[in-house]
């Protein structure tokens, strides 16, 4: 029974080299092809983290004002503490600061860390009193 097991096993079944090298290339295209496709939602679903953080500073700021008639100019004073960016070893992906800010209304921005699509434009979301949150360079 020994011998049978050695005799049937001296050939391998499996693809060859040029075979798999056929596939890593044509897979290669197709992701040539779709990555333009995707940068944009790739793109956009970076920039929830922008929105998110702003709607709760709006928040934030609209609770200040409701205490103190005003709205804050430092991000210190609300008690925003914004996620780490990648920079300093965290996950966030945007800075975010505080523009202006009266006894009428405020604006802030969030500017993205890292150029998304490598066209040097940096990402950058505002949102001001109403809560009217734009993308002022889109990415």
């Amino acid at each position: 029974m020994k011998r049978r097991l050695i005799q049937n096993s001296g050939k391998v079944k499996g693809f060859t080299l040029s075979e798999l090298l056929v596939v890593l290339i044509i897979l290669g295209i197709l992701v040539l092809l779709a990555l333009p496709n995707l940068l944009p939602l790739i793109s956009r679903a970076k920039s929830t983290e922008a929105k998110l953080q702003l709607r709760h500073l709006h928040l934030l700021q609209k609770t200040y004002y409701m205490e103190h008639s005003e709205y804050a100019d430092a991000l210190g004073e609300l008690d925003f503490e914004p996620p780490k960016t990648i920079e300093q070893d965290g996950r966030g992906l945007y800075r975010y600061e505080i523009l202006s800010a009266d006894l009428d209304g405020f604006k802030a921005k969030a500017t993205a860390v890292q150029d998304f699509d490598g066209d040097g434009q940096f990402n950058q979301w505002e949102i001001d009193q109403d809560g009217n949150l734009k993308e002022i360079v889109k990415d």
